[in-house]
């Protein structure tokens, strides 16, 4: 078998950036002044027009991949050097990979350029190996909605002019209630001499002349602060108001689960809410909203927990009785007997959890406990039966709002089992 550099080499594969051929080294620019067919996105032939020697090879518009792939095997076969030009790195959402499938890595030499998300990042001056992408090209912006849910720290779209657009972008970001959460950039010409990378808030128009060749950056920052708590929605928040755990920043209660918890505790003017893997505290913290006599005894394992709590409590304007680092039920020794109790965070010790919250749950006491698996509900029922408490069960699912062509589709958020038990 032969070592990689003794392939014979009859295809060079080239990306380059926004400024086309003129941006290219000088090893590379002779590879595509020898060609004897030269292929380029549509955009780049006038540029190579007025650049290549004269005689200049054939330039052939490598937008049309079939047209593209026979000319370039018909090349090959007459045993012609060609060079095909590409955007940014071939090989990744490039057309390296239709060049693989058709002739296999032996006749292709490929010479990658920093890719746009490369480019974007350095051009905001950021660090990017913890950051994902999406695509949009060619498909609908549903998987956008989806990685937003699990919030990442850095997140770059892809964008398709005619479905996932920076427009859609915008759209969904406002959707998932996360507009506070992310600063959004946008890049155009990345690599040209007339690039633009803006900042956009989100009451920020889009550029009227905004360019096709362009992608979007999300970067989670923490949301800005409130101003007067007063001026908050009573409840039902968005996402984005909370500080986040900067290493697990999707691991709090949706919107739209936290409603429904809400209801559930069905909230006594006063009393002692536990809030057992309180998360970033968002459900007992909008509890005190509705309700400011109560009592809040807030429990969270994650190292860090107990002042990014409190500072969400100060950003709400709510005062919590305590907040507490450490592990259930070990560590609810010291909180007081409950009047409602919001168990969270599941983990292999949820029974022992729901049985020392039943030993010391008050008369007329509630308890609630949000569920993602049939397991866990299999699990945990029945000892709220045993303890003769009035069971209930629900399932609930939402959806939220995303761009779908020119209307609105529905994308799912994961659905949740909610088990609530009422001492008689």
């Amino acid at each position: 078998m032969a070592a990689l550099e003794e392939r014979p080499v009859a295809c060079h594969v080239i990306g380059c950036d926004a400024a086309g051929p003129a941006g290219l080294g000088p090893f590379v620019q002779e590879l595509v002044q020898q060609a004897e067919l030269l292929a380029a996105p549509r955009r780049l032939l006038p540029q190579l027009a007025h650049w290549l020697p004269d005689p200049a090879p054939p330039l052939l518009a490598s937008d049309q991949p079939e047209e593209l792939l026979q000319a370039v095997e018909q090349a090959l076969g007459a045993d012609r050097r060609v060079v095909v030009l590409a955007s940014g790195d071939p090989l990744w959402f490039g057309i390296g990979r239709l060049l693989l499938q058709r002739f296999g890595p032996g006749p292709l030499h490929f010479h990658p350029a920093p890719s746009s998300l490369q480019l974007a990042f350095a051009r905001i001056g950021r660090p990017w190996q913890d950051a994902s992408w999406v695509s949009l090209h060619g498909r609908e912006p549903e998987p956008l909605a989806a990685a937003l849910q699990q919030r990442p720290a850095a997140l770059a779209v892809l964008t398709d002019p005619g479905l996932g657009s920076a427009a859609a972008v915008r759209r969904i970001l406002a959707a998932s209630g996360l507009e506070a959460a992310y600063a959004l950039w946008l890049c155009e010409r990345l690599g040209h001499p007339e690039e633009r990378v803006l900042r956009l808030a989100p009451s920020d128009p889009l550029p009227v002349d905004l360019d096709p060749l362009h992608l979007v950056l999300l970067i989670a920052e923490p949301p800005a602060a409130v101003g007067d708590p007063q001026g908050l929605p009573l409840f039902g928040l968005e996402d984005g108001h909370f500080l986040q755990h900067p290493d697990r920043p999707g691991l709090m209660t949706k919107r739209e689960v936290r409603i429904q918890l809400l209801a559930d505790l069905d909230l006594p003017d006063q009393g002692v809410l536990w809030d057992i893997g309180a998360g970033v505290g968002s459900v007992g913290l909008e509890a005190l909203r509705l309700r400011p006599r109560l009592a809040l005894w807030a429990l969270e394992a994650r190292g860090g927990s107990a002042a990014l709590i409190a500072a969400n409590a100060e950003r709400l304007g709510v005062r919590p009785a305590a907040i507490r680092e450490g592990r259930a039920p070990q560590d609810l020794g010291c909180f007081p007997d409950p009047d409602r109790v919001l168990i969270g965070g599941g983990g292999r010790e949820r029974s022992a959890v729901l049985q020392a919250v039943l030993e010391r749950l008050r008369p007329g006491g509630v308890v609630v406990i949000p569920l993602a698996t049939l397991e866990a509900l299999a699990e945990l029922r029945p000892l709220l039966a045993e303890a003769a408490l009035a069971v209930r069960v629900t399932q609930f699912q939402a959806w939220r709002g995303a761009p779908l062509a020119e209307g609105t589709r529905l994308a799912p958020l994961n659905p949740v089992l909610v088990l609530s038990g009422r001492r008689r």
